[in-house]
């Protein structure tokens, strides 16, 4: 796992996380996964293309989490 992702969720973070957090996260992920700090210039667009996906992705989940207790976020 990935140590330098840090958990985006309250209350582990207290204020809702940014959109440069949650793609920081997804930046990392990628790196950890592909193996490459940054892509030659021919797996560019695949590079940025997953980092954009699991951005989004993790923007949907920490929108629809209930944390205990507390009502859902809206997807932004």
């Amino acid at each position: 796992m990935c140590r330098s992702i840090k958990t985006l969720r309250p209350p582990v973070l207290p204020e809702e996380a940014t959109e440069e957090d949650i793609r920081a996260a997804a930046l990392q992920y990628v790196r950890k996964v592909s193996g490459f700090r940054a892509p030659a210039a021919h797996n560019r667009e695949v590079f940025d293309r997953a980092v954009d996906t699991i951005a989004d992705a993790t923007a949907e989940l920490l929108a629809g989490l209930e944390v205990r207790g507390q009502p859902a976020r809206k997807a932004g």
